[in-house]
């Protein structure tokens, strides 16, 4: 989230970027690298990070990036009405039609 190579990326498409607050980013490391990556799913956290969603709508941002490929099993869509863009599942059908073409 911090490093400047995504970010730049989306600003040079005309996207503003709106990162969570340091103590949000802590608990999203925590989170992922604690339990996510570990196969544990805790609904506290879950409503950690729908909480972070919602602070970030809340300041302007019309949708979140979830860049991990792990934060896809913890929070889906049908739980939030803000925009989510799963990159796992992104790329996952980017090159399911890229194999079919």
């Amino acid at each position: 989230m911090e490093q400047d190579f995504y970010k730049e990326r989306l600003i040079a498409r005309g996207i503003e970027v709106v990162i969570p607050e340091n103590e949000q980013r802590e608990l999203i490391n925590s989170v992922i690298f604690d339990e996510l990556c570990l196969g544990e799913i805790r609904p506290e956290s879950q409503q950690q990070f729908l909480k972070i969603f919602s602070d970030l709508y809340d300041v302007g941002t019309q949708g979140v990036i979830l860049g991990c490929t792990e934060i896809g099993m913890l929070v889906k869509q049908t739980e939030t009405t803000i925009p989510l863009f799963d990159t796992t599942e992104i790329h996952a059908k980017a090159l399911a039609l890229l194999a079919i073409v």
